[in-house]
């Protein structure tokens, strides 16, 4: 791996004699490892550390504890809310490397990976297990990044998210201590959770290197549909009515109309640009049925038209990349612009309320930016198409966010149902959690006392 001559940091000299070229200066290798997807600005750390095993992390991050070195993990970074921007400098450690899967119990429908392995490696690998990890945040995350994120997807509605699905974790601590928490046991009442700590801690509090997950049944049957409406109401109500009836739908994803006209011209779908809801239905063949049907006369109830089914298994494929890709379909609807995602969530009952009234607030902005959601939970997403140099749209971009996380907090919702804080929606997290925010930061003193692990994350030090 090249490198260019680092000052002489003895942090950095330090690292070098433990990775040799596996620690990178490289000002372009800097770059990538300082920037997500997302519009927020890069911050390039000092340098990178590439590791191969739990063992090396925590060398590594001894070494920077000695020297003062804030530490940043870096999966996949297809992160949305600046995680791993190096704020303060330091070293970010690429735990690329530690792709394996570790082991996997049929009979107990569980396995362990490591920290950088992917959803899809992960599916590919369970092929022919009759085997399946559920969660799916779009992009191709590493299973480390989605446990530090507490990321979900469209099968959250069915499958729950990470929080649910990670039974147990091997983390780095601060002063490099190693730790175990949880276990494959279903349920446990031994001790605190800290398995629930780590997730969603977003490498505030520790370096994710293996994680523990729970495993799913390939279901008999699965079909999914596609059904538009004339109004988005319509399609909110129709997900409403749905949870609300106890149907247990696999998913159920809403477009609206700028969304779906976006992801048929990108992925070449063949569907009207009106508000759309795409379902996937999971179980026996006749409780497949029998989900359909309910469902179906739900949304024509509603002012839904004819479901139009995919049922092979690359018919629903397309289908659904056609939704993972629905970032860059809506970043296609104005070239040369960059994308400010944002999420909320709600509870159910509140959404068409929420939804509604943000939708009004984006067209009376003369914004674009279209609606997608996981709202079979209540959770949907905006991406503001903007110039981040046009102070004047980059204002009302940030006027009518403000205003949808306030009004999201006042219905009892949160700032975010899965994208995480980052530095992104640092100012938020009071707002939600008031006082909370104090025992948020005891914690993260107690086990970073030298705040080096990602500071300038979710909680000010």
């Amino acid at each position: 791996m090249s490198t260019e001559p680092a000052a002489r940091d003895p942090g950095i000299e330090a690292l070098h004699a433990l990775l040799g070229d596996r620690l990178s200066t490289s000002a372009a290798v800097r770059e990538h490892h300082g920037k997500d997807v997302s519009y927020h600005a890069a911050y390039p750390p000092e340098a990178v550390a590439f590791a191969r095993s739990t063992e090396e992390v925590a060398e590594i991050v001894r070494l920077c504890a000695a020297h003062g070195k804030p530490v940043i993990p870096y999966g996949t970074g297809t992160s949305l809310e600046g995680h791993v921007a190096a704020l303060r400098g330091g070293v970010c450690i690429d735990l690329s490397a530690m792709a394996e899967v570790l082991e996997v119990n049929t009979e107990d429908l569980d396995c362990r990976v490591q920290a950088c392995v992917t959803r899809k490696q992960l599916n590919e690998y369970l092929r022919d297990t009759g085997l399946f990890f559920p969660i799916d945040p779009g992009a191709d995350a590493s299973l480390g990044g989605m446990a530090a994120t507490r990321a979900s997807g469209t099968n959250a509605v069915r499958y729950g998210t990470m929080r649910e699905n990670v039974l147990g974790l091997t983390v780095v601590l601060a002063d490099g201590r190693i730790i175990r928490t949880g276990g494959r046991a279903r349920k446990s009442a031994a001790g605190y959770d800290l398995t629930r700590l780590f997730v969603g801690s977003e490498g505030t509090l520790g370096v994710i290197t293996e994680v523990q997950l729970r495993l799913y049944g390939i279901p008999e049957a699965t079909s999914a549909a596609v059904c538009a409406f004339d109004d988005l109401e319509g399609a909110v109500n129709t997900t409403i009515l749905t949870i609300q009836s106890g149907i247990p739908v696999a998913r159920i994803e809403l477009l609206d109309e700028l969304q779906m006209e976006a992801c048929s011209r990108y992925s070449d779908l063949d569907y009207p640009a009106k508000p759309t809801l795409f379902f996937e239905f999971h179980g026996s063949t006749a409780g497949v049925r029998e989900q359909a049907e309910q469902v179906g006369e739900i949304a024509a109830e509603l002012g839904g038209g004819d479901f139009r089914w995919a049922t092979r298994q690359e018919e629903r494929s397309k289908l659904w990349q056609a939704r993972h890709d629905a970032y860059y379909a809506a970043l296609a609807l104005r070239p040369g612009a960059q994308g400010w995602a944002t999420d909320a969530c709600v509870p159910i009952s509140k959404l068409a309320e929420c939804l509604l009234e943000t939708r009004a607030d984006i067209d009376a902005s003369g914004l674009i930016a279209p609606i997608v959601g996981h709202v079979g939970d209540g959770n949907f997403h905006l991406v503001f198409l903007i110039d981040p140099d046009d102070a004047e749209e980059m204002a009302r971009a940030k006027a009518v966010n403000d205003k949808m996380i306030m009004r999201t907090l006042a219905l009892g919702g949160t700032c975010t149902g899965e994208h995480g804080i980052g530095y992104g929606k640092l100012g938020f997290l009071q707002a939600e959690h008031g006082e909370a925010v104090a025992v948020m930061r005891a914690v993260k003193q107690a086990l970073d006392p030298g705040n080096i692990m990602n500071p300038g994350k979710i909680v000010s030090v």
